[in-house]
């Protein structure tokens, strides 16, 4: 698809163009010419658009498509759509779903279900077998049909013989693992952050130690072991400092904090809304205001949704009961516009790229365009018409917004959220 975008101006410090406002003619894929008041060429479509911004596209390490056996949550298709309207040019999916994605098979059929799509699909293959954390998983197996990690979705590996194991074993092959770090016993039966909110409203409690103790010790396997690790969804401040003082001794660790960690704190519980229940829980103001210290100071590598599309069936329930998980992709921008300046933003969503294994492509001349598109300036508040997922279990159903997402130019193809 040949196109010309029409003064955008330019995010992007690898480029020669940062921070100017320029014309980008892009033909069958390649960005051809980049300059002030260019001419259109015949019959390339012309992209016109307020306050344009155009940056290196955006990557999101963690989202939750559904199919198979989830597809009354989201499908592979319509998922991708909803990516690409939201600005994400590549995206690494979780394991998830049923039959849970621990083969060669299952990533193959991801890949295959994503092949012609705008957004560009990574498969996280599971770290064990059904995620059941009795068993590693196929991983070199998964890892030659495409896995670029593994994890087990949202599952804290209780076995700390087989994490250390599994850690040793993708080093034969550049392998990262994922260990999502939560300590299932200290958690108990708890269903929100333990403290002063949930002590108030009479919910059973999580506290910040099941995280950092489960962090300390996945820290500790890997000096151990070496390789590398990544803990995703991190949301206090302790495990902020943990993964900053493991970062310092040299260990090849990376970490990811959720949208709704660094927007949203455990005060929206106070009506037992279960759009808010997600895991690890919301946070308080401090740990909120430690996760955006973290970003600033290069501790925390990427921000992701965490995007886990949930059916209506498992979220309209009491609050003990209720599934975690909220969606995250069409409100992720607009959100980060709210608590961060957009340069930090930029650089979290494109930064992870290197940490899963993806090539970056700088905004240049002769290279891939592989772009996102949005403006700063939009003042908006995120409604029901704004959710493009099947599912509408979002946490930011009324939330005010700042910039929004036009869409992506990827794979030779423009898709606008219009």
């Amino acid at each position: 698809m040949n196109i010309i975008l029409k003064e955008a101006r330019i995010v992007d410090p690898q480029s020669p163009f940062h921070n100017e406002t320029v014309d980008i003619i892009i033909e069958h894929g390649i960005i051809k010419q980049i300059g002030k008041n260019l001419p259109a060429p015949e019959q390339f479509e012309v992209v016109q658009l307020e306050g344009l911004h155009v940056s290196q596209g955006w990557f999101d390490s963690s989202v939750s498509l559904g199919e198979p056996g989830f597809e009354d949550r989201e499908t592979i298709s319509n998922g991708l759509q909803v990516a690409a309207k939201s600005g994400f040019t590549t995206i690494a999916v979780q394991p998830n779903a049923y039959p849970v994605a621990d083969n060669q098979s299952a990533i193959q059929f991801i890949r295959h279900k994503s092949a012609h799509a705008a957004t560009s699909v990574f498969p996280i293959g599971a770290l064990t077998k059904g995620s059941e954390g009795k068993d590693l998983a196929e991983l070199y197996d998964m890892k030659n049909a495409g896995a670029v990690a593994f994890g087990d979705y949202n599952k804290a590996l209780d076995n700390a013989n087989l994490l250390k194991i599994g850690l040793q074993y993708v080093q034969d092959f550049d392998g990262l693992v994922i260990a999502y770090s939560q300590d299932s016993n200290i958690k108990g039966s708890g269903v929100a952050h333990e403290g002063i909110v949930s002590t108030r409203l009479g919910l059973k409690g999580i506290p910040a130690l099941a995280e950092e103790l489960q962090i300390s010790r996945n820290l500790f396997l890997l000096e151990y072991t070496g390789g590398k690790l990544h803990i995703p969804t991190i949301s206090t401040a302790k495990s902020v400092a943990l993964i900053a003082a493991a970062k310092k001794a040299g260990l090849a660790v990376s970490c990811s904090v959720a949208v709704h960690h660094l927007t949203l704190t455990d005060e929206k519980l106070h009506d037992f809304d279960t759009r808010y229940k997600v895991t690890p829980p919301l946070r308080t103001e401090e740990d909120r205001q430690a996760l955006i210290a973290g970003l600033q100071d290069g501790t925390i590598d990427m921000i992701t949704s965490d995007h886990n599309p949930m059916d209506i069936e498992h979220k309209k329930m009491e609050f003990d009961l209720a599934k975690n998980g909220t969606i995250g992709l069409e409100s992720a921008f607009g959100a980060l516009m709210t608590v961060l300046p957009l340069a930090l933003i930029i650089e979290k969503l494109t930064s992870g790229k290197k940490t899963f294994g993806i090539q970056p492509t700088a905004i240049a001349t002769g290279e891939k365009a592989n772009l996102s598109l949005f403006t700063t300036a939009t003042q908006w508040t995120f409604s029901k018409a704004a959710i493009l997922s099947k599912s509408k279990n979002t946490a930011f159903l009324n939330v005010p917004m700042t910039g929004k997402a036009y869409g992506i130019y990827n794979n030779n193809t423009l898709v606008l959220n219009q």
